[in-house]
């Protein structure tokens, strides 16, 4: 049997997840990154993709909005915004949202009022059209 570490996922809202996991990939800023039992102290900001964690040999995937994680040895904790099943990512409601996240764009200036959120929902809308991309293509 793998060894196991708490992984907690968290939202301002409630406890999404806490459990003994075996292992816990996140889409990192600077890339994707893995954790196991044991891993060394880590803090990292989350991009907006991807969050994997597997648990008694079932894998649950995830689709977060970005957010911080701080590994220590035997405890992962995800602090998100929300998670939703990466299933329930719909492609063409995806490619919509990056369209209209473009248009809104092209429109302002970086420093203009409304451009950082704009910005985040562009960001999100085409991690979630990579998503779609990449699984359809498996």
């Amino acid at each position: 049997m793998a060894e196991t570490f708490l992984l907690e996922i968290v939202t301002p809202t409630e406890l999404l997840f806490s459990d003994q996991v075996e292992i816990f990939t996140a889409p990192g800023c600077e890339g994707e990154f893995g954790v196991l039992s044991g891993h060394t102290n880590y803090l990292v900001v989350l991009r907006p993709g991807e969050l994997r964690y597997t648990q008694s040999g079932t894998e649950t995937s995830l689709f977060v909005n970005g957010g911080y994680s701080e590994v220590t040895p035997d405890k992962t904790t995800i602090l998100i915004e929300d998670a939703i099943p990466t299933s329930d990512i719909n492609a063409s409601e995806a490619r919509e949202d990056l369209k209209g996240a473009e248009e809104e764009l092209s429109g302002l200036t970086e420093g203009e009022a409304g451009y950082r959120e704009v910005r985040e929902r562009y960001d999100i809308a085409q991690a979630k059209v990579t998503f779609t991309e990449l699984k359809k293509g498996h």
